[in-house]
């Protein structure tokens, strides 16, 4: 099939469904089982077609293909897999609203701008591993940082007596709250991983080539840490969860897609 309409037609998928969830929050019509079911039902169905595409640009003869903006495609694909996985049992779906837009711009930008940039196929077995995991991880988090973003704008309506709206959609703060810390607590427990099986696994995590990326990951791996300590001895919550979350992310993110953006995107290396 050409790969041109499929990318298409998974682009439309997500912008659909994160039209449906949209509409289903913001419509008269809240809380219609109708419109959740369509909404995931597009999501499942753009996650199938962007797989497609995946397996199509990043599975190469020499290896497999992780260029700035496949990576991001990859990531993108990766996480909404794990949303709507976790949709068909728990109320997260509304954080497609903000993912579904944002992994269709990653297959534009992907077929646009296509490159290469391959972890050889004669890479070990652990490597793989490694980058398997920080994948999951890196997914999680970006999960877990639109939950909170969900999350304060709720406690920020309820705490000003404004519960109307698009809030009385959503499920109770404690169960949004409960979800957020499932998820941060999970994508901590992969980092840590990730990162041990970096150090375990790795020849040198400090070369040259790699030191950005191992002290920003190290960085966003206290973040989270201190975030956690904070809800387990403090409670924190609200804003404040909000801000370790975004903060932690960001750091994340900047370990990985910073490097490869100064690499592949500034110096073409």
């Amino acid at each position: 099939m050409n790969q041109t309409i499929v990318a298409f037609l998974a682009i439309a998928c997500y912008l659909a469904g994160g039209i449906f969830i949209a509409f289903r929050l913001f419509s008269e019509r809240m809380g219609s089982p109708s419109l959740r079911h369509l909404g995931i039902a597009l999501g499942i169905a753009g996650v199938i077609l962007h797989g497609y595409l995946l397996y199509q640009s990043v599975i190469r003869e020499g290896g497999l293909n992780f260029s700035f903006f496949g990576a991001s495609s990859l990531i993108a694909w990766t996480t909404l897999l794990l949303l709507m996985l976790s949709a068909l049992t728990k109320p997260v779906e509304n954080l497609g609203i903000v993912l579904m837009p944002m992994a269709a711009l990653t297959i534009a930008l992907d077929m646009h701008f296509p490159a290469e940039h391959l972890l050889a196929a004669s890479s070990s077995w652990e490597l793989r591993v490694h980058v398997l995991i920080s994948l999951l991880a890196y997914s999680l988090l970006a999960i877990a940082s639109v939950q909170a973003i969900l999350l304060a704008i709720q406690d920020y309506h309820l705490r000003h007596r404004h519960p109307g709206g698009f809030i009385r959609a959503l499920p109770p703060l404690q169960t949004m709250e409960a979800l957020l810390f499932e998820m941060i607590w999970l994508g901590f427990i992969l980092l840590t991983v990730a990162l041990l099986s970096g150090f375990i696994f790795l020849e040198d995590l400090f070369a040259q080539h790699l030191v950005h990326k191992t002290i920003l990951s190290i960085a966003a791996w206290m973040v989270f840490g201190t975030l956690l300590w904070g809800r387990h001895r403090s409670g924190w919550r609200g804003q404040k969860a909000l801000n370790w979350t975004l903060s932690g992310f960001v750091v994340l993110m900047l370990a990985y897609f910073g490097s490869k953006f100064v690499l592949e995107i500034l110096i073409k290396a």
